[in-house]
């Protein structure tokens, strides 16, 4: 008898594919803890302290104006500074009358200052702590 013919069989191959998935989750790998320090130190602060000294001079002068002149005004001459007193008197006619001059002369001084004052001063101190035992680690 003659051969069959074989039958065609199919065959079917399962194909395969990787698929990978991502995710990621936070982890304590340590903790810091920071302490601040302060110091007072006390320091001196010099400095030279600069102003001036008046000194007063009044010096009398009697002197009467001619009459409708106009009253001095303060002047300067130098390190000085004159303010003219005036005074009316009774005469037959009014006139101003200059009594004095107050000079006021600026003496320029100088002193020498010095205070203790207190500063202060922050050093902070940084630990890593272990975050499962909860203990000290070296920190350089």
């Amino acid at each position: 008898m003659p051969a069959e013919p074989k039958s065609i069989e199919e065959v079917v191959i399962p194909v395969a594919e990787e698929s990978i998935s991502l995710s990621k989750h936070q982890v304590e790998t340590g903790r810091v803890r920071v302490a601040l320090d302060t110091d007072v130190d006390t320091i001196v602060v010099r400095e030279t302290l600069r102003g001036n000294r008046i000194e007063v001079e009044r010096v009398p002068l009697n002197l009467a104006l001619p009459e409708g002149a106009p009253a001095p005004e303060s002047r300067r001459e130098g390190d000085t500074l004159i303010i003219p007193v005036l005074e009316e008197r009774p005469v037959v006619v009014k006139r101003l009358v200059v009594t004095e001059e107050v000079r006021l002369r600026f003496v320029p001084t100088k002193s020498e200052f010095a205070e203790e004052v207190s500063v202060r001063r922050q050093q902070a101190t940084v630990d890593r702590v272990d975050p499962v035992a909860g203990t000290k680690l070296k920190v350089n």
